[in-house]
């Protein structure tokens, strides 16, 4: 079942998406920056602070829909500068610690309000029984075998 996530935690921009989408237990979060979510304006600094607030939304939006940055599964982050990528990543370090995601990281031509680093991510969202993750079905049994791929 689909369902729209909101938390006046994370930044509410009035444009026209969701800050995130659950689905069953995945959730697909909208990119994220480094606006303040009691204001909505943008914070403009270093890359290490447009960083921690960006990831700090991210996390809202996550603990909100019931998860959090330890069940983030991809997350793809957009960065204005290259040169950041290594000062951007002592930061991303330090809000995921173990079982890290998958990512992509890009330099993006232009973001959005010419903001530093644009984030966002796809995790699940625990509580159901796991046997119900293998192969994505509700009724699959942990002894079935995967599905051949040709």
């Amino acid at each position: 079942m689909k369902r729209c996530i909101f938390t006046e935690k994370a930044p509410v921009t009035g444009a026209p998406y969701s800050q995130a989408i659950a689905y069953n237990d995945l959730l697909f979060i909208s990119g994220q920056g480094p606006i303040n979510p009691r204001t909505n304006e943008i914070v403009r600094g270093s890359i290490e602070d447009e960083a921690r607030w960006t990831l700090d939304n991210l996390k809202a939006i996550l603990e909100a829909a019931g998860s959090s940055l330890d069940n983030v599964l991809k997350v793809t982050v957009y960065i204005k500068n290259i040169d950041d990528f290594d000062k951007f990543n002592e930061v991303y370090g330090e809000y995921f610690k173990a079982d890290k995601p998958a990512r992509t990281a890009l330099q993006a031509g232009k973001l959005p309000m010419d903001i530093k680093v644009e984030i966002d991510a796809v995790a699940y969202i625990p509580g159901r029984d796991e046997k119900s993750r293998v192969f994505g079905s509700n009724t699959a049994n942990a002894n079935e075998k995967p599905p051949q791929l040709i």
